[in-house]
């Protein structure tokens, strides 16, 4: 990240781009055991979070990542009525998961608490579900949570993760991908945030073929628009335990009592399209997986 009185600026390396927004104030700083935490005013982005200079999360466009995150993985399940998130400290995705009166339990497992704080205070609205009865918060470690967690005890499995760089990298693999499959019941799905298709398909191939290894039926990519991240084109990947990956609630997508900001179900079945590129290549890795 670089950073000077106007500018707050991150620079992604692999991409040979970078994203700036011009900052107004310092609002929150705090570096835990585990990571740097700051939180800004932007003049056109409203709050800006901010995990080891890399940019998480802003007022402007948090729903996009927060709804497809969510939404898409909750409506191809058949009933998902017990719901983990792995990281997700900011508790966007964990309000958005709550919008589904169906859903009995959600357990939030994010190991720094300094994320959820820094959240409560500047981005109160995407907290505001944190005390909803159905709701726990564990603030330990999710990939140990995953791996002690009872066989088929959960319907969805949401990894909001960090990139697949140091500790994060375990979450991109076979290992931490059986887990999941053993902590999911016959129907279960889960889904992770799988970077930009534009400069990161070494992450997506690693995905799909970590996924078939440990035992999914099928996998597939949504794409979505994230302007905070680098290319400004973001994917999650859904791994299903069994059975194959297309259909989706779409009655119900229609007549949910919630509003959404960018989701709906035009949006859920348009964002399943592959560019041709990114076809190819998920054919050739889950063949040869």
């Amino acid at each position: 990240m670089s950073l000077d009185d106007n500018w707050i600026t991150e620079i992604c390396a692999d991409g040979g781009s970078a994203f700036s927004l011009q900052r107004r104030a310092k609002l929150f700083e705090q570096r835990s055991p585990f990571q740097k935490v700051e939180v800004f005013d932007t003049e056109t982005y409203g709050k800006l979070m901010l995990i080891d200079g890399c940019t998480m999360v802003s007022t402007r466009e948090n729903f996009l990542y927060h709804e497809m995150m969510s939404h898409p993985v909750l409506y191809s399940h058949p009933a998902p009525r017990r719901v983990a998130i792995i990281g997700g400290g900011d508790c966007g995705t964990l309000r958005e998961v709550l919008r589904h009166p169906e859903v009995e339990r959600v357990t939030q497992i994010d190991i720094d608490a300094t994320v959820t704080r820094a959240a409560e205070l500047h981005f109160p609205e995407l907290c505001e579900s944190n005390d909803d009865a159905r709701a726990e918060l564990l603030f330990i470690d999710g990939i140990q949570w995953m791996k002690d967690a009872e066989p088929g005890s959960l319907d969805v499995i949401i990894v909001d993760s960090t990139d697949p760089i140091g500790p994060g990298e375990v979450l991109f693999t076979p290992e931490f991908y059986g887990a999941c499959q053993r902590a999911l019941g016959d129907d279960g799905l889960v889904v992770q945030q799988s970077e930009s298709p534009l400069i990161h398909m070494p992450v997506l191939e690693r995905m799909y073929r970590s996924l078939k290894a440990a035992g999914f039926a099928d996998a597939r990519t949504l794409f979505f628009p994230q302007p905070i991240y680098p290319t400004g084109w973001w994917s999650a990947t859904i791994g299903a335990k069994r059975g194959r990956l297309g259909a989706f609630r779409r009655d119900d997508v229609d007549a949910r009592g919630f509003d959404t900001a960018y989701y709906n179900a035009a949006i859920h079945a348009a964002a399943f399209a592959e560019p041709e590129f990114f076809r190819r290549a998920r054919e050739r890795w889950w063949s040869s997986a």
